[in-house]
């Protein structure tokens, strides 16, 4: 089978839902980015990034995953593939797709402050007080502005493998993640679906399609199967 890999952004999410991450006058629900998704926000005031990710969870318990989830998980009837996603949401794992690599962490987990090696399940609130097994404060199990991806290496050796490169619903506008498109090899077919202009420079090699993470996935699915 032909490896497909996905590289999924917020734009997939938003269809069901989830507000991106950060609009145009660059704030999260009139939160400064950093004052919530950074240390130096934690160090601040936990109680508000706190609150900010259980509101953040408490949604995504009423959401579900879109028709191009639902497509993307098909798919591996066809394709070997794996998702790289920069989203914290488990929608392409409730559509059904199987090796799915969240390289900016999951918002159905917490880790203790002190040690990200000690993860948790995390389906409800997380409260000052909630502490890991090391005496530590729970936080959410999120990669924070200013943190290392741990997965970054990971996902450039899925990339480097790849047959085929889709990426959906992503600015690629945040590093590193940004950066995996530079790792594909020189067969590797790539397509780009987002409705809006990433500013980044796909060269000629590249097929984009400037529509919904929804529309998209549906007009390109016959295509991909012509390639199996």
């Amino acid at each position: 089978m032909k490896k497909l890999t996905i590289l999924s952004g917020a734009g997939i999410s938003a269809e069901s839902g989830i507000q991106t991450f950060r609009d145009g006058d660059g704030l999260w629900e009139n939160h400064n980015v950093t004052d919530v998704a950074s240390p130096e926000g934690w160090r601040k005031d936990r109680a508000l990034v706190l609150e900010f990710y259980n509101q953040r969870r408490r949604q995504l318990h009423e959401v579900k995953p879109n028709d191009a989830h639902q497509l993307i998980a098909d798919l591996e009837k066809y394709f070997d593939v794996e998702i790289i996603t920069q989203n914290i949401d488990d929608l392409h794992e409730r559509a059904g797709s199987s090796k799915i690599l969240h390289i900016h962490g999951e918002l159905f987990k917490s880790c203790s402050c002190n040690n990200k090696d000690l993860i948790y399940e995390q389906k409800n609130d997380i409260n000052i007080g909630d502490k890991a097994e090391d005496g530590a404060q729970l936080r959410p199990f999120i990669v924070w502005f200013g943190e290392d991806v741990p997965l970054y290496q990971t996902a450039r050796e899925i990339v480097k493998e790849a047959d085929i490169l889709l990426v959906i619903g992503t600015s690629l506008q945040v590093y590193p993640a940004a950066g995996l498109i530079h790792e594909i090899k020189d067969d590797c077919l790539l397509i780009v679906i987002n409705p809006n202009e990433t500013g980044f420079g796909y060269g000629q090699r590249a097929i984009v399609m400037k529509e919904t993470a929804t529309k998209g996935v549906k007009l390109l699915y016959d295509k991909l199967l012509d390639l199996v």
